[in-house]
Parts: structure tokens; sequence; C-alpha cells
């Protein structure tokens, strides 16, 4: 029988331990003849990142036993942290950052500080060496080069460098020559990169050409066609298209406004891959949707492949008929999928449980709303969802707005066991894509450039107001939370507006200035193009320097090891709420970086975000929830 309770009251069937437990994150995939390889990051293992492989008979079996974790941190981030070939798998082991093969142990020289020397986004040459990224830090500097590697010895070469970062290093079949993407301050990779190509040769590299790019076209995954040909993504239309190096000659394969692309945060992203008689397999982001397509041998036509899921993330094919991706649907749980082209099979190699019964999943929907300048902005919307309980006549659901992090990155539908915690209790989310957010193309994505604390939050202001005029929110129960730079978002949008009863941060920033002297390379002139570089305009925008216009209760979620936001951003920005009076709550947590990854971390997070809101919007939440103390003042609660 369905009971009326008010939302946020509902008993849901998810517990927050739910959401992790069982969990896995699906990551990179690669194929060596009949082996088909992943990782999978762990929650349960304490978020470490295991290398599973499925042999010829389907047999699917961890390659790496605890406690290898196979996870690099060059640029902080990662990506790219294994390659396979001719049946050898290498991989970068997290506890001390060199190259390790499978079944022989670290290739690469021990570096003078633990963890100071770091590789990603290797791959195997045919004489049996390696060229990969590798990442230096010392006192003074950090550099980033390609490098190669010979495993017999453990030397190193440097192939390529004197460029502030390098990604791609990919060598053709025969081992003669090599393409690598480039770039230098202050560009981000989604900025501006430079396509290069050189001759390999005993002594190094020789004869080096730029293909393609430039500081305002922004290319990615070049790739070596199986006829010798070279394939890339790159975007000088505004739209990031496959185009072709034919010669001399750069030619579109497909003039489409729609993003084949993506940003580029990890190694490892793949969005297209070859298939027999001269096809591409390929996705490609269109109107908040990743698609999968076909190009045509000789370009110039798409024929869509129409299924229901709506992402297929590090997509891999055999270079006949079949692919393998990361898929993600709106009512299934995330997978790994292999699909059959020509046979028009799709089915599931590996998947994370459904956490709840169908009847919990709402449908979420793609919403476009108006914003500031007379634009509009976009937005995904998760409806509460429990057939058990239904809410009195006229009450509307309180609102996450949920603000993702990069800030150049994107959201789009999914079934999100995290999503589900809050949805089945009778929340309802929207997760913004504010302008400055991928998948709508370069000009879409610039709209944040010198607009960051400003046009995001505009846009998330709008979405909540947007939704609440459309009766599907309480216009006075909107939360706002996000991670990162959502978390700065987050409290801008609590500091410079007014529409919000409550904010969550995880690890957000609070003093742009702090992040610039504090951050690490990667992101080190990031806001040059996103906020200048006036240390004036820096703290206009920073929401510590005007802590005394928030006025509604905060809480704040930080790993003490994150070198990205250091805990230093979380610590400020409590000091400036206890100094103003403002309740809030700031939970820490040992041994996290930037992203939580421990089972127990994570539930932990959700459980006591839940109990916040319940004590400052005034509702008793049906679960076993942590003590949550509000500090009101210095020292005080």
């Amino acid at each position: 029988m369905t009971e009326q309770r008010p939302y946020g009251t509902w008993k849901s069937p998810l517990l927050a331990a739910d959401t992790v437990g069982g969990v896995v994150d699906f990551g990179l995939i690669s194929i060596d003849g009949d082996d088909l390889y992943w990782v999978e990051g762990r929650p349960t293992e304490g978020g470490r990142q295991v290398l599973v492989r499925r042999d010829g008979d389907g047999d699917i079996s961890d390659v790496t036993g605890a406690p290898i974790n196979v996870r690099t941190k060059v640029h902080e981030y990662g990506g790219g942290a294994y390659f396979v070939g001719s049946g050898q798998v290498a991989y970068s082991e997290f506890s001390d950052q060199r190259l390790h093969l499978l079944g022989a142990g670290p290739i690469t020289p021990q570096p003078a500080s633990a963890g100071g020397i770091r590789y990603a986004d290797g791959r195997f040459l045919p004489d049996g060496g390696i060229v990969s990224v590798r990442e230096r830090h010392d006192d003074r500097e950090v550099v980033n080069e390609i490098v190669r590697i010979d495993p017999s010895t453990g030397i190193v070469d440097v192939l390529a460098g004197g460029h502030d970062f390098y990604s791609n290093p990919r060598p053709s079949p025969d081992g003669g020559k090599i393409l690598w993407l480039e770039w230098d301050h202050p560009n981000m990779p989604w900025d501006g990169t430079r396509l290069m190509m050189a001759t390999i040769t005993d002594e190094g590299l020789s004869n080096p050409v730029e293909l393609a790019g430039g500081p305002e076209e922004s290319v990615f995954q070049p790739e070596w066609a199986p006829d010798g040909g070279i394939v890339f993504v790159s975007d000088p239309t505004g739209w990031w298209n496959l185009y072709r190096l034919d010669g001399d000659a750069v030619k579109p394969l497909l003039a489409m406004d729609a993003d084949f692309g993506v940003p580029a945060w990890i190694f490892g992203y793949r969005t297209y891959g070859f298939l027999s008689g001269g096809r591409i397999l390929t996705t490609f982001w269109e109107d908040g949707i990743d698609h999968l397509g076909i190009i045509a041998p000789k370009g110039g036509r798409l024929t869509p492949l129409p299924d229901e899921l709506t992402c297929h993330n590090f997509l891999v094919t055999d270079g006949e008929s079949r692919a393998w991706f990361v898929g993600f649907g709106t009512q299934t749980p995330s997978a790994i999928y292999q699909l059959d082209v020509d046979a028009d099979v799709l089915e599931v190699i590996r998947a994370n449980r459904m956490p709840v019964e169908p009847a919990y999943v709402p449908t979420p929907r793609v919403i476009t709303f108006p914003t500031g300048d007379g634009e509009v902005a976009h937005a995904v919307h998760y409806p509460p969802a429990n057939p058990d309980f239904v809410a009195p006549e006229g009450e509307r659901p309180p609102l996450i707005v949920k603000i993702h992090g990069g800030p150049t990155s994107l959201s789009f539908p999914r079934l999100r066991p995290d999503f589900l915690f809050w949805t089945t209790r009778g929340f309802a989310i929207v997760d913004v894509n504010y302008r400055g957010s991928t998948g709508y193309g370069r000009e879409y994505r610039n709209r944040l450039r010198m607009a960051w604390g400003i046009t995001d939050v505009e846009d998330a202001l709008a979405a909540a107001r947007y939704l609440a005029d459309q009766n599907e929110a309480d216009g006075e129960r909107l939360i706002i939370t996000g991670g990162s730079a959502g978390g700065y978002t987050t409290l801008a949008a609590l500091a410079f507006g007014d529409a919000f009863s409550a904010g969550c941060s995880y690890f957000g920033v609070a003093d742009l200035g702090l992040l610039v002297d504090d951050t690490h390379k990667f992101e080190s002139r990031y806001l040059d193009g996103l906020v200048g570089t006036d240390r004036a305009e820096m703290r206009r925008r920073s929401p510590l320097y005007s802590v005394d216009r928030i006025t509604v209760p905060v809480i704040l979620f930080q790993g003490l090891e994150d070198k990205v936001v250091p805990p230093e951003q979380a610590e400020i920005i409590a000091a400036g709420l206890a100094e103003k009076g403002i309740p809030h709550a700031h939970i820490t947590y040992e041994g996290e970086d930037h992203g939580f990854r421990k089972a127990e971390n994570i539930t932990h997070s959700l459980e006591s975000e839940l109990a916040f809101y319940g004590t400052v919007l005034g509702f008793e939440p049906d679960d076993d929830l942590p003590v949550v103390p509000l500090v009101t003042g210095q020292g005080g609660s």
C-alpha cells in the first residue's frame, strides 16, 4: 500500500552503503588477440584499481591481485595506466609510480623520491621497446616528456621534450614513425593542441612535422588507420569532428554539428575505432546524449546505430566488426558491452548489479532552459521515484542542483546509484550543463572563458528557478552541491546568489588565488582563460572573500591527500563561516585525494549529507544516520 509522507522522509530500499557495495568503476578497455582487458576501480578494496581480463574462452579473472594498484598520477588525474601487446602487459603501480611488466616487476629506474617519476599512455614498439608519456617531479619543476624505454635494461631515452604537456604517443604498426599531441600553458588540451609526427631512429626522433592543430584548435585521439593513413578528431569548425590526413591534405570525414571528442581530463579516452572495409565506428554527442554511428569508408555519411544507452566510453574495436565499450543507460547500470556491428548483437560482458527494482528508478529528461544574456543552458532532471510513497497534496520536492566538476566537463542522463539514494527518498535532482560544459560545441564551451564564477552560477540559479516555476521543485527548498570545480560553483552561488537554502561542497575551491599558487602543473594556468591573471579579480570571484554574504548552512567534505584542491581550501572557508556564525560542518578523510575512492568514506559522506539536509531543512530522514554537529561560531556548536 502506498503511504503518504513528506518528501525527504520516504523510506528507501537503497542504503548509502549500497551505492558502493559491490559496485565498480569500469575504466580503460584494451584488446590483445583474443584477450579483452579493462580496469575496475573498487571502493570496497580501498579504491584499488584492478586490471581484469576476459580470455578467448570467455573466462573473466583479475590480472593484478592485491596489493597491486594499477593507477598513474601523471597530471594528477591519471588514466592510461596500463597497455598490452603481443601477450605482454605493462602498468603503472600506484605505490611507486614506476612502470611494471606483469610477472617481471618494475622496468623503469627507482626515482630519487618516491613517486617522483610517473608514466602514462604507453604503447609497445614492434622491437619490444615502449614509448610512454613521462612526468618528472623535482624540487624545482615538473617536466613532461615522451620517452622510449628498453624493458630489458631499464634505459629511458627522451624522444620529445621542451613543451609543457604531451599525450597520445602512437607508433605506427611498423615502428618507423610516431604521432603525438603536445600543448603549452596556458592552454588546456580542449583549448589548443598540436598533432605532431616524426620518424623513430636509434638516436631518437628525426624530421618532426606539425600535421594539425594550433592554439585555438583542439586535436583529440590521433590514430594510424589500417591502410596507413592518419585519422584524428579536431574542432576548426567549432565542433569536434573526424578528419583524415591524405598526403599533405587534411580532409574532413564528416561535417556535423556534433562533438565526436571529449575533454581529455585523463589519458586513454577513445571515441572511435576502425572496422573492416574502411568503416569507422564512432560515438558523438548530440542533444545531450552520446550516440553510436558508422562513418562510411570514404566519409561524408553517418549511419546511426540506435540503442538505449546514453554514453559509450573507452571505445575499442577489433578492426573487423566487433567493438567494446563502457556503456551507461538511464534504466540499466554501467557495464562492459560487446557490440557486433555486422550481426547487430549487443551483449553485456560484465555489469554492475541493479541497485534497486526498476520501479524505483526515475526517468531522467534533458531540459533546456532560459538563462542570462537571452541565452539557454542545459541540464538533466531526475524526479523523485518511490512506488511506496506519495507526498501530501500540493507539496513539491526539495531540489538538489548538482554541479559537475572540471569545470570543462559534462553531465548526461544515466542510472547513478548515488542519485537513486536521493530520488528514492523524495528529492529531485537537476544535473546542470552550464555554459562552458562540453558536448555542445566550442562556442558553448567557450562561454565560460573569463566568466567562471559568473556564467556557471547564473545557470545554476536559472535551472533551479526554471524547475520551481514548472512546479517540479519547491522553490523554498533548493540545495546546491558539487565537487572540485563544482564545489567552487556551489560556494560562489551561495556567496553571490540568494536562491539556495543550503549548500554542500566536496573538495571545492574557496580562494582562486590560493588555487593558482598551490595546485598542480596541469591546471596551474587553467584560470588564465577562466578568470584571467588579475589577482584583484580572482579575489572578487573567490567565495572566501565574500563569505559574509553567505547566509545559509554549508557542509564541506575534503580528502586530506588532495593535491588538486589542497585541504587548506576547505579549512579557510570553514574558518570564514565560523567567523560569520553560519551553521556549517567540515568533514575530512585520511587517505583520500581528489575524489573519494574508499567505500567507507563514500558511505559516510552520503549519510552525513542527508543528515545535514534533514537538520537544516527541518525534516526527519527515515535512516540511521551519523550525528553531524553544526558549528555556528568560532569553536562553538
